[in-house]
């Protein structure tokens, strides 16, 4: 298989599920403002979407969006622990975080990134945020990580959005168990390779 990723984007999380999974991959980085990949390949002709995360799998397809990647990577490797089963009860919770980290925190966040949006903008994007983080914060509760004593995609997928809002002037310290479940998946050996791999450590 192989990731084509940016450094410290909403591909990180695959990036983390795939070392986590055990899963031999090659990885490499896109410039997203050339569309041009590390090798020089035109990442238009690779993903026409012309975001991160793509994947190529190993019989050559290519799968894009990161949720589905990650379910992806998940039921491949059932043993790793990293998503409970289709028929385990617990597998509704784990589509419902996926979409509430996918549409209700990665969606605005990245928002406060982008230049275009007006301050004005950026303060609704904040304050909409504030409501979510209240909500993530107390659902997690003691944790340790979304779904159990077990983390997986969702916590991988949770930290990455998570770990963007120092650049955005968001500080985690008004939801405790928010900052501590950053904490615990960043100390993760899956994550800390990830960032190492990303040069993001």
């Amino acid at each position: 298989m192989k990731l084509y990723y940016k450094a410290g984007a909403c591909s990180l999380a695959t990036h983390i599920t795939l070392i986590a999974a055990g899963l031999d991959f090659s990885a490499e980085a896109v410039d997203l403002k050339t569309k041009r990949t590390e090798s020089g390949e035109d990442f238009l002709k690779i993903n026409p979407k012309g975001y991160v995360p793509a994947l190529r799998r190993d019989d050559g397809s290519m799968l894009t969006e990161g949720v589905a990647i990650l379910l992806d990577l998940a039921a491949q490797t059932p043993r790793a622990g990293l998503a409970p089963r289709p028929e385990d009860p617990l597998y509704p919770r784990l589509i419902e975080w996926l979409v509430f980290i996918a549409t209700e925190l990665h969606k605005p966040v990245a928002g406060l990134f982008n230049p275009a949006y007006s301050p004005e903008a950026k303060e609704v994007n904040k304050a909409v945020l504030h409501r979510r983080f209240d909500f993530a914060d107390a659902a997690i509760g003691a944790g340790p990580y979304l779904l159990g004593t077990t983390p997986g995609v969702a916590d991988f997928y949770l930290f990455t959005v998570l770990s963007w809002l120092p650049r955005v002037g968001i500080a985690l310290t008004d939801w405790p168990a928010l900052a501590a479940h950053a904490e615990r998946v960043r100390l993760l050996p899956a994550t800390q390779a990830a960032l190492r791999a990303e040069k993001l450590i």
